[in-house]
Protein backbone atom coordinates (compact mmCIF):
# COMPACT_ATOMS: atom_id res chain seq x y z
CA UNK A 1 0.00 0.00 0.00
CA UNK A 2 1.56 3.21 -1.21
CA UNK A 3 1.64 5.77 1.87
CA UNK A 4 0.02 9.42 1.56
CA UNK A 5 1.84 11.54 -0.38
CA UNK A 6 4.66 9.35 -1.18
CA UNK A 7 5.37 9.57 -4.97
CA UNK A 8 9.30 7.84 -5.77
CA UNK A 9 11.93 7.12 -3.52
CA UNK A 10 14.59 9.88 -3.26
CA UNK A 11 18.20 9.64 -2.63
CA UNK A 12 19.97 10.77 0.47
CA UNK A 13 21.41 14.11 0.40
CA UNK A 14 23.07 16.80 3.05
CA UNK A 15 20.86 19.68 2.87
CA UNK A 16 21.75 23.03 1.85
CA UNK A 17 23.36 25.58 3.85
CA UNK A 18 20.85 27.76 3.65
CA UNK A 19 17.53 25.61 4.34
CA UNK A 20 19.51 24.21 7.42
CA UNK A 21 19.38 27.65 8.31
CA UNK A 22 15.90 28.25 8.14
CA UNK A 23 15.16 25.04 9.69
CA UNK A 24 17.11 26.05 13.04
CA UNK A 25 15.44 29.46 12.64
CA UNK A 26 12.20 28.20 13.09
CA UNK A 27 12.97 26.27 16.47
CA UNK A 28 14.56 29.82 17.69
CA UNK A 29 12.81 32.47 15.60
CA UNK A 30 9.15 31.57 16.48
CA UNK A 31 7.68 35.31 16.40
CA UNK A 32 9.14 39.22 16.58
CA UNK A 33 9.34 38.57 20.41
CA UNK A 34 11.53 35.64 19.99
CA UNK A 35 14.38 38.35 18.45
CA UNK A 36 13.96 40.32 21.29
CA UNK A 37 14.14 38.01 23.85
CA UNK A 38 17.74 36.43 22.29
CA UNK A 39 19.17 40.21 21.54
CA UNK A 40 18.51 41.36 24.74
CA UNK A 41 19.62 37.87 26.88
CA UNK A 42 23.33 38.39 24.74
CA UNK A 43 22.93 42.14 25.68
CA UNK A 44 22.57 41.14 29.27
CA UNK A 45 25.08 38.39 29.41
CA UNK A 46 27.23 41.58 27.58
CA UNK A 47 26.89 43.33 31.11
CA UNK A 48 24.88 46.15 29.50
CA UNK A 49 23.09 48.78 31.90
CA UNK A 50 21.47 50.94 29.71
CA UNK A 51 19.35 48.64 26.74
CA UNK A 52 17.05 50.17 24.47
CA UNK A 53 14.29 48.28 22.38
CA UNK A 54 12.62 49.78 18.86
CA UNK A 55 10.15 48.17 17.48
CA UNK A 56 8.00 49.09 14.09
CA UNK A 57 4.57 47.69 13.07
CA UNK A 58 4.91 44.66 16.00
CA UNK A 59 8.71 43.97 15.28
CA UNK A 60 7.92 42.96 11.69
CA UNK A 61 9.96 45.42 9.65
CA UNK A 62 11.92 46.66 12.76
CA UNK A 63 13.63 45.39 15.81
CA UNK A 64 16.32 47.31 17.34
CA UNK A 65 18.77 46.39 20.59
CA UNK A 66 21.14 48.92 21.47
CA UNK A 67 23.04 48.43 24.42
CA UNK A 68 26.39 49.78 26.02
CA UNK A 69 28.01 45.99 27.34
CA UNK A 70 31.40 44.49 26.53
CA UNK A 71 30.63 44.83 22.95
CA UNK A 72 32.06 42.18 19.76
CA UNK A 73 35.38 42.73 18.14
CA UNK A 74 35.98 43.39 14.84
CA UNK A 75 38.36 40.39 14.21
CA UNK A 76 35.08 38.24 16.06
CA UNK A 77 32.26 39.90 14.06
CA UNK A 78 31.62 37.71 11.35
CA UNK A 79 32.28 35.05 13.70
CA UNK A 80 29.66 36.18 15.79
CA UNK A 81 27.31 35.71 12.71
CA UNK A 82 28.04 32.24 12.14
CA UNK A 83 25.77 29.49 13.70
CA UNK A 84 27.36 26.95 16.45
CA UNK A 85 29.62 29.61 17.41
CA UNK A 86 29.89 31.25 20.99
CA UNK A 87 32.40 32.29 23.62
CA UNK A 88 29.91 31.28 26.57
CA UNK A 89 31.15 27.55 26.66
CA UNK A 90 34.12 25.48 25.79
CA UNK A 91 33.44 22.03 25.97
CA UNK A 92 30.50 19.33 26.44
CA UNK A 93 30.84 19.67 30.30
CA UNK A 94 30.10 23.08 30.49
CA UNK A 95 26.76 22.55 29.56
CA UNK A 96 26.08 21.51 33.05
CA UNK A 97 27.60 24.99 34.26
CA UNK A 98 25.61 27.26 33.13
CA UNK A 99 25.95 30.58 34.10
CA UNK A 100 24.88 32.50 31.22
CA UNK A 101 21.54 33.50 29.87
CA UNK A 102 22.34 32.40 25.62
CA UNK A 103 25.18 29.50 24.92
CA UNK A 104 23.71 27.60 21.80
CA UNK A 105 25.44 30.21 19.78
CA UNK A 106 22.27 29.90 17.01
CA UNK A 107 20.53 32.89 17.80
CA UNK A 108 21.97 35.59 15.35
CA UNK A 109 22.98 32.89 12.70
CA UNK A 110 18.92 32.13 13.06
CA UNK A 111 17.80 35.53 13.06
CA UNK A 112 20.13 36.66 10.25
CA UNK A 113 19.05 33.58 8.53
CA UNK A 114 15.58 34.79 8.02
CA UNK A 115 15.95 38.54 8.09
CA UNK A 116 18.28 41.69 6.85
CA UNK A 117 20.31 42.15 10.46
CA UNK A 118 22.80 44.65 10.68
CA UNK A 119 25.22 44.50 13.78
CA UNK A 120 27.74 47.12 15.27
CA UNK A 121 29.82 47.31 17.87
CA UNK A 122 32.72 48.56 19.49
CA UNK A 123 34.84 46.97 22.30
CA UNK A 124 36.47 49.73 25.32
CA UNK A 125 40.27 48.97 23.78
CA UNK A 126 39.35 49.99 20.07
CA UNK A 127 39.21 53.29 18.95
CA UNK A 128 36.37 52.78 16.53
CA UNK A 129 34.13 50.53 16.03
CA UNK A 130 33.16 47.51 13.14
CA UNK A 131 29.89 46.92 11.49
CA UNK A 132 28.66 43.61 9.71
CA UNK A 133 25.66 42.81 7.35
CA UNK A 134 23.67 39.75 6.81
CA UNK A 135 21.08 39.32 4.32
CA UNK A 136 19.30 36.02 4.16
CA UNK A 137 22.18 34.21 5.79
CA UNK A 138 24.54 36.08 3.48
CA UNK A 139 27.27 37.80 5.29
CA UNK A 140 29.07 41.05 3.62
CA UNK A 141 32.30 42.77 4.49
CA UNK A 142 33.36 44.18 7.68
CA UNK A 143 33.26 48.12 8.16
CA UNK A 144 34.94 50.55 10.26
CA UNK A 145 32.75 53.00 11.83
CA UNK A 146 32.34 55.20 14.21
CA UNK A 147 30.38 53.93 17.40
CA UNK A 148 30.11 54.01 21.25
CA UNK A 149 31.61 51.02 23.12
CA UNK A 150 28.49 48.12 23.40
CA UNK A 151 26.27 46.80 20.55
CA UNK A 152 23.31 47.73 18.14
CA UNK A 153 21.39 45.08 16.53
CA UNK A 154 19.27 46.31 14.22
CA UNK A 155 16.93 43.56 12.43
CA UNK A 156 14.48 44.59 9.77
CA UNK A 157 12.12 42.52 7.28
CA UNK A 158 12.04 39.48 9.41
CA UNK A 159 10.72 36.40 7.45
CA UNK A 160 10.97 38.67 4.03
CA UNK A 161 12.62 35.23 2.79
CA UNK A 162 10.28 32.68 4.59
CA UNK A 163 6.67 34.46 3.47
CA UNK A 164 4.76 30.97 4.93
CA UNK A 165 6.33 31.98 8.45
CA UNK A 166 4.54 36.00 8.33
CA UNK A 167 0.97 34.15 7.80
CA UNK A 168 1.43 32.39 11.13
CA UNK A 169 2.04 35.52 13.09
CA UNK A 170 -0.76 37.02 14.87
CA UNK A 171 -2.06 40.44 14.85
CA UNK A 172 -0.02 43.80 15.66
CA UNK A 173 -1.58 44.08 18.51
CA UNK A 174 -0.77 40.00 20.32
CA UNK A 175 2.56 40.83 18.51
CA UNK A 176 3.35 44.20 20.33
CA UNK A 177 1.71 42.33 23.85
CA UNK A 178 4.07 39.27 23.69
CA UNK A 179 7.08 41.64 22.97
CA UNK A 180 6.33 44.08 26.07
CA UNK A 181 5.11 41.30 28.42
CA UNK A 182 8.95 39.74 27.48
CA UNK A 183 10.59 42.99 28.25
CA UNK A 184 8.33 44.12 31.47
CA UNK A 185 9.55 40.62 33.14
CA UNK A 186 13.54 41.06 32.04
CA UNK A 187 13.19 44.48 33.66
CA UNK A 188 11.66 43.29 36.89
CA UNK A 189 14.30 40.58 36.81
CA UNK A 190 17.16 42.51 36.44
CA UNK A 191 16.17 45.91 38.12
CA UNK A 192 19.80 47.17 37.89
CA UNK A 193 19.47 47.91 34.41
CA UNK A 194 17.97 50.55 32.85
CA UNK A 195 15.68 49.06 29.91
CA UNK A 196 13.75 51.02 27.77
CA UNK A 197 11.18 49.87 25.14
CA UNK A 198 10.04 52.72 22.17
CA UNK A 199 7.07 51.25 19.60
CA UNK A 200 7.60 53.94 16.84
CA UNK A 201 8.26 57.14 18.24
CA UNK A 202 6.10 56.25 21.63
CA UNK A 203 8.04 55.00 24.76
CA UNK A 204 5.87 52.27 26.03
CA UNK A 205 8.17 51.06 28.84
CA UNK A 206 10.86 53.26 31.01
CA UNK A 207 12.48 51.79 34.05
CA UNK A 208 15.35 53.98 36.59
CA UNK A 209 17.86 50.99 36.79
CA UNK A 210 17.95 52.09 40.81
CA UNK A 211 17.21 48.54 41.45
CA UNK A 212 14.22 48.99 42.89
CA UNK A 213 11.67 46.36 41.83
CA UNK A 214 8.93 47.79 43.78
CA UNK A 215 8.79 50.56 41.96
CA UNK A 216 9.67 48.87 38.75
CA UNK A 217 6.30 47.36 39.91
CA UNK A 218 4.43 50.34 40.22
CA UNK A 219 5.41 51.38 36.43
CA UNK A 220 3.89 48.46 35.09
CA UNK A 221 0.87 47.89 37.55
CA UNK A 222 0.40 51.00 39.27
CA UNK A 223 1.23 52.06 42.81
CA UNK A 224 -1.43 50.72 44.28
CA UNK A 225 -1.38 47.28 42.90
CA UNK A 226 2.72 47.28 43.94
CA UNK A 227 2.02 48.96 46.92
CA UNK A 228 -0.26 45.39 47.78
CA UNK A 229 2.38 42.75 46.75
CA UNK A 230 3.50 41.06 49.34
CA UNK A 231 7.93 40.34 48.85
CA UNK A 232 9.33 37.00 49.25
CA UNK A 233 12.69 36.31 50.77
CA UNK A 234 13.74 32.66 52.02
CA UNK A 235 17.11 30.73 51.76
CA UNK A 236 17.29 26.53 52.08
CA UNK A 237 21.05 24.99 51.66
CA UNK A 238 22.13 26.01 48.16
CA UNK A 239 18.75 27.51 47.42
CA UNK A 240 17.31 30.90 47.49
CA UNK A 241 13.93 32.60 46.14
CA UNK A 242 13.28 35.95 46.18
CA UNK A 243 10.63 38.36 44.58
CA UNK A 244 6.72 39.57 44.96
CA UNK A 245 3.34 37.77 45.24
CA UNK A 246 -0.10 39.14 45.60
CA UNK A 247 -2.26 38.91 48.72
CA UNK A 248 -5.23 36.82 48.28
CA UNK A 249 -7.08 39.75 47.41
CA UNK A 250 -5.87 40.94 44.45
CA UNK A 251 -5.57 38.17 41.96
CA UNK A 252 -6.33 37.87 38.05
CA UNK A 253 -8.50 35.68 35.91
CA UNK A 254 -5.86 34.05 33.95
CA UNK A 255 -2.16 32.22 34.73
CA UNK A 256 -0.03 34.99 32.32
CA UNK A 257 0.50 37.03 35.44
CA UNK A 258 2.41 34.17 37.20
CA UNK A 259 6.40 34.51 35.81
CA UNK A 260 9.43 32.64 37.03
CA UNK A 261 13.12 33.36 36.57
CA UNK A 262 15.79 30.59 37.35
CA UNK A 263 19.25 32.14 37.36
CA UNK A 264 18.29 35.33 35.25
CA UNK A 265 16.48 33.01 33.21
CA UNK A 266 12.66 33.42 32.55
CA UNK A 267 11.67 29.91 31.91
CA UNK A 268 7.66 28.61 31.96
CA UNK A 269 7.85 25.60 34.18
CA UNK A 270 4.77 23.56 35.34
CA UNK A 271 6.32 22.39 38.09
CA UNK A 272 6.98 25.99 39.70
CA UNK A 273 3.43 27.26 38.55
CA UNK A 274 1.96 24.13 40.70
CA UNK A 275 4.10 24.61 43.73
CA UNK A 276 3.04 28.02 43.72
CA UNK A 277 -0.72 27.49 43.28
CA UNK A 278 -0.56 24.38 46.29
CA UNK A 279 0.62 27.96 48.29
CA UNK A 280 -2.33 29.54 47.62
CA UNK A 281 -5.12 26.32 48.13
CA UNK A 282 -7.44 26.70 50.22
CA UNK A 283 -7.06 30.77 49.61
CA UNK A 284 -8.21 31.80 46.11
CA UNK A 285 -11.85 31.22 45.09
CA UNK A 286 -11.84 28.60 41.63
CA UNK A 287 -10.60 30.68 38.47
CA UNK A 288 -8.45 33.26 39.90
CA UNK A 289 -4.85 33.47 40.59
CA UNK A 290 -2.33 35.75 41.76
CA UNK A 291 0.30 38.01 40.40
CA UNK A 292 3.68 36.77 40.82
CA UNK A 293 7.30 37.27 39.85
CA UNK A 294 9.87 35.06 41.78
CA UNK A 295 13.31 34.71 40.92
CA UNK A 296 15.08 31.39 41.89
CA UNK A 297 18.66 31.21 42.46
CA UNK A 298 20.07 27.30 42.00
CA UNK A 299 23.76 25.76 41.98
CA UNK A 300 24.12 25.92 37.87
CA UNK A 301 25.10 22.11 38.05
CA UNK A 302 21.39 21.05 39.51
CA UNK A 303 19.17 22.50 36.76
CA UNK A 304 19.83 21.83 33.16
CA UNK A 305 18.73 24.20 30.89
CA UNK A 306 19.65 22.56 27.61
CA UNK A 307 15.92 20.76 27.09
CA UNK A 308 14.40 23.43 24.84
CA UNK A 309 15.86 25.36 21.90
CA UNK A 310 14.35 28.81 23.42
CA UNK A 311 15.77 27.48 26.79
CA UNK A 312 12.61 28.10 28.03
CA UNK A 313 11.91 24.47 29.47
CA UNK A 314 14.46 23.37 32.23
CA UNK A 315 14.91 20.26 34.22
CA UNK A 316 15.85 20.12 37.90
CA UNK A 317 18.39 17.49 39.49
CA UNK A 318 15.69 17.15 42.81
CA UNK A 319 12.43 18.49 41.49
CA UNK A 320 10.73 17.47 44.48
CA UNK A 321 13.04 19.62 46.86
CA UNK A 322 12.38 22.59 44.39
CA UNK A 323 8.69 22.16 44.38
CA UNK A 324 8.62 21.84 48.38
CA UNK A 325 11.03 24.81 48.78
CA UNK A 326 9.03 26.93 46.32
CA UNK A 327 5.52 26.23 48.14
CA UNK A 328 7.05 26.59 51.48
CA UNK A 329 8.40 30.01 50.78
CA UNK A 330 5.37 31.23 49.42
CA UNK A 331 3.10 29.88 51.83
CA UNK A 332 4.88 31.29 54.70
CA UNK A 333 4.99 35.09 52.70
CA UNK A 334 1.01 34.90 52.47
CA UNK A 335 0.72 33.78 56.15
CA UNK A 336 3.28 36.23 57.36
CA UNK A 337 1.50 39.17 55.47
CA UNK A 338 -2.11 37.65 55.43
CA UNK A 339 -2.85 35.59 58.46
CA UNK A 340 -5.43 32.51 57.91
CA UNK A 341 -8.93 34.26 59.42
CA UNK A 342 -11.45 32.32 60.98
CA UNK A 343 -14.82 31.27 59.89
CA UNK A 344 -16.92 34.24 59.92
CA UNK A 345 -20.08 34.64 62.01
CA UNK A 346 -21.68 36.21 59.84
CA UNK A 347 -22.18 32.88 57.66
CA UNK A 348 -24.25 31.90 60.60
CA UNK A 349 -26.36 35.06 60.68
CA UNK A 350 -24.56 36.47 63.90
CA UNK A 351 -23.26 39.43 62.50
CA UNK A 352 -24.80 42.73 64.17
CA UNK A 353 -27.09 44.92 61.57
CA UNK A 354 -25.40 47.86 60.42
CA UNK A 355 -25.98 51.12 62.69
CA UNK A 356 -25.74 53.42 59.58
CA UNK A 357 -28.66 54.15 56.94
CA UNK A 358 -28.22 51.97 53.40
CA UNK A 359 -30.13 53.16 50.00
CA UNK A 360 -32.38 50.57 49.39
CA UNK A 361 -30.48 48.72 46.01
CA UNK A 362 -27.60 47.01 45.39
CA UNK A 363 -24.15 48.02 46.95
CA UNK A 364 -21.85 49.03 44.35
CA UNK A 365 -18.77 48.59 47.04
CA UNK A 366 -17.41 45.57 45.10
CA UNK A 367 -13.46 44.61 45.46
CA UNK A 368 -13.10 46.28 48.72
CA UNK A 369 -14.32 42.96 51.24
CA UNK A 370 -12.35 41.95 53.72
CA UNK A 371 -9.68 39.33 52.34
CA UNK A 372 -11.63 36.34 54.45
CA UNK A 373 -14.86 36.87 52.56
CA UNK A 374 -13.11 36.16 49.07
CA UNK A 375 -11.41 33.36 50.56
CA UNK A 376 -14.50 31.68 52.70
CA UNK A 377 -16.86 32.29 49.71
CA UNK A 378 -18.51 29.67 46.82
CA UNK A 379 -17.25 30.64 43.88
CA UNK A 380 -19.85 32.07 41.86
CA UNK A 381 -18.15 33.18 38.57
CA UNK A 382 -18.14 30.12 37.40
CA UNK A 383 -18.05 30.07 33.33
CA UNK A 384 -20.88 29.22 31.03
CA UNK A 385 -18.83 26.29 29.43
CA UNK A 386 -18.69 25.00 33.39
CA UNK A 387 -21.15 22.38 34.32
CA UNK A 388 -23.97 23.43 36.92
CA UNK A 389 -23.74 21.01 39.86
CA UNK A 390 -27.59 20.71 41.39
CA UNK A 391 -29.00 18.86 44.28
CA UNK A 392 -30.19 15.56 42.90
CA UNK A 393 -33.78 16.67 43.51
CA UNK A 394 -33.43 20.62 42.73
CA UNK A 395 -35.52 20.93 39.22
CA UNK A 396 -34.18 23.29 37.09
CA UNK A 397 -36.18 26.20 36.01
CA UNK A 398 -38.13 25.51 33.04
CA UNK A 399 -40.11 28.02 32.19
CA UNK A 400 -38.88 31.75 30.72
CA UNK A 401 -40.95 33.71 33.46
CA UNK A 402 -40.72 33.75 37.55
CA UNK A 403 -43.69 33.77 39.93
CA UNK A 404 -43.94 36.43 41.98
CA UNK A 405 -41.53 35.51 45.01
CA UNK A 406 -41.33 36.71 49.06
CA UNK A 407 -37.40 36.91 50.29
CA UNK A 408 -36.92 34.66 53.01
CA UNK A 409 -33.08 35.77 53.35
CA UNK A 410 -29.04 35.17 52.36
CA UNK A 411 -27.11 32.18 52.65
CA UNK A 412 -23.22 32.20 52.89
CA UNK A 413 -23.70 35.81 51.44
CA UNK A 414 -24.24 34.39 47.82
CA UNK A 415 -27.90 33.26 47.64
CA UNK A 416 -31.11 34.58 48.15
CA UNK A 417 -33.38 32.19 49.00
CA UNK A 418 -36.93 33.12 48.31
CA UNK A 419 -40.54 31.55 48.48
CA UNK A 420 -42.83 31.23 45.54
CA UNK A 421 -46.21 29.42 45.23
CA UNK A 422 -44.53 26.28 43.63
CA UNK A 423 -41.65 26.22 46.13
CA UNK A 424 -38.56 27.29 47.11
CA UNK A 425 -36.32 29.40 44.78
CA UNK A 426 -32.57 29.30 45.66
CA UNK A 427 -30.91 32.28 43.73
CA UNK A 428 -27.50 33.35 42.65
CA UNK A 429 -27.26 36.98 43.68
CA UNK A 430 -24.31 37.72 41.17
CA UNK A 431 -25.98 35.75 37.90
CA UNK A 432 -29.49 37.53 38.63
CA UNK A 433 -28.00 40.88 38.91
CA UNK A 434 -25.91 40.51 35.97
CA UNK A 435 -29.22 39.91 34.09
CA UNK A 436 -30.91 42.42 35.65
CA UNK A 437 -28.48 45.23 34.47
CA UNK A 438 -27.93 43.59 31.40
CA UNK A 439 -31.48 43.76 30.08
CA UNK A 440 -31.32 47.79 31.54
CA UNK A 441 -28.28 48.11 29.68
CA UNK A 442 -30.13 46.74 26.37
CA UNK A 443 -32.50 48.65 26.85
CA UNK A 444 -31.25 51.79 27.25
CA UNK A 445 -29.06 51.14 24.15
CA UNK A 446 -31.75 50.03 21.97
CA UNK A 447 -33.06 53.48 22.93
CA UNK A 448 -30.08 55.32 21.21
CA UNK A 449 -29.67 56.89 24.76
CA UNK A 450 -27.23 55.33 27.57
CA UNK A 451 -26.92 57.86 30.38
CA UNK A 452 -23.40 58.50 31.89
CA UNK A 453 -22.41 60.10 35.41
CA UNK A 454 -19.57 61.73 35.65
CA UNK A 455 -16.97 60.78 38.71
CA UNK A 456 -16.39 63.84 41.12
CA UNK A 457 -12.71 62.55 41.03
CA UNK A 458 -11.71 60.95 37.70
CA UNK A 459 -9.95 57.77 38.22
CA UNK A 460 -6.09 57.35 37.13
CA UNK A 461 -5.52 53.63 35.95
CA UNK A 462 -1.80 52.43 35.13
CA UNK A 463 -2.00 49.18 33.40
CA UNK A 464 0.91 47.11 31.87
CA UNK A 465 2.20 47.73 28.06
CA UNK A 466 0.35 44.97 26.95
CA UNK A 467 -2.86 45.85 28.41
CA UNK A 468 -2.70 49.34 27.88
CA UNK A 469 -2.34 48.19 24.12
CA UNK A 470 -5.09 46.04 24.53
CA UNK A 471 -7.55 48.24 25.67
CA UNK A 472 -6.63 51.08 23.34
CA UNK A 473 -8.45 50.25 20.22
CA UNK A 474 -10.96 49.53 22.62
CA UNK A 475 -11.99 52.68 23.83
CA UNK A 476 -14.71 54.06 21.10
CA UNK A 477 -16.81 51.04 21.88
CA UNK A 478 -16.32 51.88 26.09
CA UNK A 479 -17.75 54.99 25.41
CA UNK A 480 -20.29 54.03 23.31
CA UNK A 481 -21.62 52.38 26.51
CA UNK A 482 -21.59 55.23 28.50
CA UNK A 483 -17.89 55.20 29.89
CA UNK A 484 -15.51 58.28 29.10
CA UNK A 485 -12.10 56.87 29.22
CA UNK A 486 -9.61 58.42 27.64
CA UNK A 487 -5.65 58.30 27.28
CA UNK A 488 -3.47 60.04 30.42
CA UNK A 489 0.32 59.27 29.97
CA UNK A 490 2.17 56.32 29.21
CA UNK A 491 0.40 53.39 29.93
CA UNK A 492 -1.97 55.49 32.11
CA UNK A 493 -5.93 56.01 31.52
CA UNK A 494 -8.52 58.21 33.14
CA UNK A 495 -11.78 57.33 33.82
CA UNK A 496 -13.75 60.61 34.07
CA UNK A 497 -17.11 58.95 33.74
CA UNK A 498 -19.21 55.62 33.96
CA UNK A 499 -22.99 54.80 32.67
CA UNK A 500 -25.26 56.18 35.16
CA UNK A 501 -26.82 52.36 35.68
CA UNK A 502 -23.85 51.24 37.62
CA UNK A 503 -23.09 54.98 39.73
CA UNK A 504 -21.18 53.75 42.38
CA UNK A 505 -19.10 50.95 41.42
CA UNK A 506 -15.31 50.80 40.97
CA UNK A 507 -14.22 52.15 37.63
CA UNK A 508 -10.70 51.04 38.34
CA UNK A 509 -11.74 47.78 38.91
CA UNK A 510 -14.30 47.62 36.40
CA UNK A 511 -11.19 48.64 33.79
CA UNK A 512 -9.00 46.18 34.46
CA UNK A 513 -11.28 43.91 34.35
CA UNK A 514 -12.53 44.28 31.16
CA UNK A 515 -8.94 44.72 29.90
CA UNK A 516 -8.51 41.18 31.49
CA UNK A 517 -11.54 39.77 28.99
CA UNK A 518 -9.87 42.07 26.44
CA UNK A 519 -6.41 39.94 26.95
CA UNK A 520 -7.57 36.29 27.16
CA UNK A 521 -10.12 36.13 23.79
CA UNK A 522 -7.68 38.76 21.96
CA UNK A 523 -10.83 39.09 19.55
CA UNK A 524 -10.92 42.86 19.27
CA UNK A 525 -14.72 44.14 19.44
CA UNK A 526 -15.05 45.22 15.78
CA UNK A 527 -15.88 41.96 15.19
CA UNK A 528 -18.24 41.37 17.95
CA UNK A 529 -22.04 42.37 18.31
CA UNK A 530 -22.48 44.93 21.08
CA UNK A 531 -24.82 42.74 23.38
CA UNK A 532 -21.54 40.53 23.79
CA UNK A 533 -19.49 43.84 25.64
CA UNK A 534 -22.86 44.40 27.23
CA UNK A 535 -22.65 41.21 28.68
CA UNK A 536 -18.73 41.46 29.70
CA UNK A 537 -19.34 45.46 31.19
CA UNK A 538 -22.53 43.46 33.51
CA UNK A 539 -20.79 40.46 34.47
CA UNK A 540 -17.43 42.76 35.89
CA UNK A 541 -19.96 45.33 37.67
CA UNK A 542 -22.47 43.07 38.93
CA UNK A 543 -22.72 42.19 42.41
CA UNK A 544 -20.45 39.15 43.44
CA UNK A 545 -20.69 36.24 45.92
CA UNK A 546 -19.68 36.69 49.14
CA UNK A 547 -21.31 40.50 49.31
CA UNK A 548 -23.60 40.46 51.93
CA UNK A 549 -26.69 42.08 51.09
CA UNK A 550 -29.32 43.99 53.18
CA UNK A 551 -33.18 42.57 53.29
CA UNK A 552 -33.85 45.67 51.02
CA UNK A 553 -31.48 45.02 48.58
CA UNK A 554 -31.72 41.47 48.37
CA UNK A 555 -35.59 42.24 47.93
CA UNK A 556 -34.90 45.10 45.38
CA UNK A 557 -32.98 42.33 43.06
CA UNK A 558 -35.70 40.12 43.57
CA UNK A 559 -38.37 42.74 41.73
CA UNK A 560 -35.85 43.41 39.37
CA UNK A 561 -35.30 39.79 38.20
CA UNK A 562 -39.43 39.01 38.18
CA UNK A 563 -39.37 42.30 35.82
CA UNK A 564 -36.52 40.17 33.61
CA UNK A 565 -37.77 39.22 29.98
CA UNK A 566 -35.42 36.26 30.59
CA UNK A 567 -34.89 36.03 33.95
CA UNK A 568 -34.01 31.91 34.12
CA UNK A 569 -30.45 32.37 32.85
CA UNK A 570 -27.45 35.47 33.24
CA UNK A 571 -26.21 36.93 29.67
CA UNK A 572 -23.74 34.28 29.54
CA UNK A 573 -26.46 31.43 29.76
CA UNK A 574 -25.86 29.82 33.10
CA UNK A 575 -28.41 29.43 35.63
CA UNK A 576 -29.66 31.86 38.07
CA UNK A 577 -32.00 30.07 40.12
CA UNK A 578 -32.93 26.87 40.89
CA UNK A 579 -35.90 25.41 41.71
CA UNK A 580 -37.12 23.11 44.82
CA UNK A 581 -41.19 22.36 44.18
CA UNK A 582 -43.59 21.83 46.89
CA UNK A 583 -44.41 17.71 45.82
CA UNK A 584 -40.25 17.13 46.03
CA UNK A 585 -39.68 18.74 49.27
CA UNK A 586 -42.47 16.74 50.45
CA UNK A 587 -40.91 13.84 49.06
CA UNK A 588 -38.19 14.05 50.79
CA UNK A 589 -39.82 14.46 53.99
CA UNK A 590 -41.77 11.20 53.84
CA UNK A 591 -44.97 12.70 53.03
CA UNK A 592 -45.86 11.37 49.97
CA UNK A 593 -44.15 7.80 50.13
CA UNK A 594 -40.80 6.55 48.79
CA UNK A 595 -38.97 8.95 45.99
Amino acid sequence: MQAYGYNAPMPIRLLSSDVSSQIAAGEVVERPASVVKELTENALDAGAKNISISIADAGRTLIEVADDGSGIPADELELAAARHATSKLVQSEDLFHISTLGFRGEALASIGSVSNMTITSRVQSAKEGARLKVDGGISGKVEKVGAPVGTVLRVENLFYNVPARLKFLKTDVTERRAIDSLVTRYALAYPNVRFKVMDGKQVTLQTAGDGDRRSILAALYGVDVAKQMLEVIDMDEGLSVTGFISPTSLTRSNRKEITFFVNGRWVQEFSLTTALLQAYHTLLMVGRYPLTTLFLDIAPEDVDVNVHPTKAEVRFKNQDRIFSFVQRSARKALLAYTPVQSVSPQLWGARSVPTERREVGIDWSIGHDDVERETLNVESEASASQPVIQSPNAQPATFNAVPLLRLIGQIGSTYIVAEGPDGLYLIDQHAAHERVLFEKLMAQHDKKIIPSQSLLTPEIVTLPPQSAKALMPQLPFLNHFGFEVEEFGTNTFQVRAMPALFAGGDPSSALRALVEDFEEDESPLQTEVEAKLAARVCKRLAVKGGQTLTSEEQRALLNDLEACASPRTCPHGRPTMIHLSVDNLERQFGRRGPR
